[in-house]
């Protein structure tokens, strides 16, 4: 970056930062139900998408159906209820244009500081660009009144991967997942996909199919992984449009499997020995009575203490039952020049190794952000509602479900915000801050085990362990608590510039 601003300050009511499902969804809902603020969207990738426009491993797809991980105002129409990134990347352009959002998206733009001034009661942004003129690298300052940080929780340039002992002896090919070279030839090569979590059960099928199919496919794994076939079609969904319409038909759909998906993960969580019964059960069904169903889908944790992984119309199964992949339960000793040498001394023999071992976690992009010259460590922070952070004034972030769509909260938490600007707009003010409890027990903000939650707790905001401090991951819970009053005695409102001042979590009128 150049030190150089490129002079010209623009000014906006509300700034989104991202322009992956979760932005666009927000500068959907933001550009209809407050017409009159103005409104941009940031987005420090070179196009839209996020998640859906950055990853590029064979077979990318969602884990979660569509008609629940689209949006509410905008119908999916493709047959395929678990669609491929393609599909859902298709369906965010349109949304995109039916929206009439391309003006508002301004790509190539990476926010790096946010400053927050009581006094002038605005967010200061510092967006790294290029000069489309000159090519040269550029320094802007936008102003918001408000930030919704549409930014995701990891890291866009860096996955995970463990230190492989003799990694560097390896003659062959390391990839990682979210780094995918696109002129990678895996063709008649033999493959070990490490990991097994919903990244390597999406790989290993994928790798096995059409002309550049790999010789095999290993999936060599450390800890055992609930894994349940699912209908890659939802056949009630096709009824139910056909005899209500497109948007009555895509409605009862998203109602019936926002029903579904609750009652299925109470019912596991309530009965765990039941539900590990289930699913292993369903295994069994799928791979036949050999298969040591035991050893490698048999996870030490209950069902949904991490997130269940899908396998459309049941594709990984049918992959490993027919021996173009195999799966491996066991620890890495160390990487050899052909191979992997695991823990019992045997040796996978593999000419390309997928890394799948999960993602960094980082939210905002890992941006200073900076309220009245103090820089505020996220982790210090409290969520209120699941969308603001004690302390921080006007900022609102997007963490949608871990335990099921995503995008279900999302929409919440956009209008939950929308009531609250109305409602400071109605009472003339211009700031608001929710303040913590003093000595308010908490816990992380994300309740799951799996290794990229845990890893990823001194990096993430807190939440309490009541309302409105806790974040819930259930979306009939969340609807009736975001869609009841909008203030509470925990929200702390500023009206005039300099009428709010914010220092080491206090909150003062001056």
């Amino acid at each position: 970056m150049t030190d150089n601003d490129s002079g010209v300050v623009e000014e906006f009511d509300i700034v989104v930062i991202g322009a992956g499902i979760s932005g666009i969804g927000a500068a959907a809902y933001f550009s209809r139900e407050l017409p009159g603020k103005s409104l941009i969207v940031l987005e420090g990738r070179e196009d839209i998408g996020g998640t859906w426009d950055l990853f590029r491993y064979p077979g990318i797809r969602s884990d979660s159906d569509l008609h629940t991980f689209g949006y509410e105002f905008k119908p999916w129409r493709h047959e395929n209820a678990i669609a491929d990134a393609p599909l859902i990347l298709d369906y965010l352009r349109e949304t995109v244009d039916e929206n009439a959002l391309a003006r508002l998206i301004r790509t190539g733009h990476r926010v790096r500081r946010a400053d927050w001034s009581s006094m002038e009661s605005t967010w200061t942004l510092t967006v790294a660009t290029t000069d489309p003129a000159t090519g040269s690298d550029v320094t802007k300052t936008i102003k918001a009144g408000w930030v919704f940080a549409a930014t995701g929780y990891y890291k866009y340039d860096e996955g995970y991967s463990p230190a492989f002992p003799g990694i560097e002896d390896f003659e062959g090919t390391v990839v990682h997942p979210q780094h995918w070279p696109e002129d990678l030839d895996y063709s008649a090569k033999k493959v070990v996909v490490i990991g097994s979590g919903a990244t390597a059960v999406t790989i290993v099928p994928a790798m096995t199919k059409g002309p550049g199919a790999a010789r095999h496919v290993t999936m060599l794994q450390r800890t055992p992984t609930y894994v349940m076939p699912i209908p890659r079609i939802d056949r009630v969904a096709l009824a139910l449009t056909k005899m209500l319409g497109e948007k009555r038909g895509y409605a009862a759909t998203r109602f019936k499997n926002i029903w579904m998906e609750h009652l299925l993960i109470e019912g596991l969580r309530r009965f765990p020995r039941a539900g590990r019964a289930m699913v292993r059960r369903e295994n069994i069904r799928k791979l036949g009575k050999g298969f040591d169903v035991d050893t490698h889908f048999n996870p030490p944790y209950a069902p949904w203490d991490q997130r269940l992984c899908a396998a459309p119309d049941g594709d990984f199964f049918d992959t490993l039952k027919s021996g173009d992949a195999s799966i491996v339960t066991d620890s890495i000793a160390r990487f050899s020049r052909g191979g992997i040498v695991l823990g019992s001394g045997d040796e996978l023999e593999a000419d390309i190794v997928i890394t799948a071992t999960g993602l960094n976690l980082q939210l905002f992009d890992g941006m200073p952000i900076v309220v009245d010259g103090r820089q505020i460590d996220v982790v210090d922070t409290i969520a209120y509602r699941g969308t603001l952070l004690s302390g921080i004034p006007n900022w609102s972030m997007a963490i949608g479900y871990t335990t099921s769509s995503w995008t279900l909260k999302v929409g919440l938490l956009c209008r939950y915000l929308i009531d609250l600007v109305r409602y400071m707009d109605a009472h003339g003010y211009d700031t608001v801050v929710p303040v913590a409890p003093p000595g308010m027990q908490t816990r992380p903000v994300m309740d799951l085990q799996s290794g990229y939650a845990k890893r990823g707790e001194r990096m993430l905001p807190r939440q309490g362990t009541t309302k409105p401090w806790r974040t819930m991951m259930s979306y009939p819970q969340d609807a009736k608590a975001l869609r009841g009053p909008v203030v509470d005695e925990h929200l702390v409102f500023g009206t005039g510039s300099g009428s709010l001042h914010v220092d080491e979590g206090r909150v003062a009128h001056v």
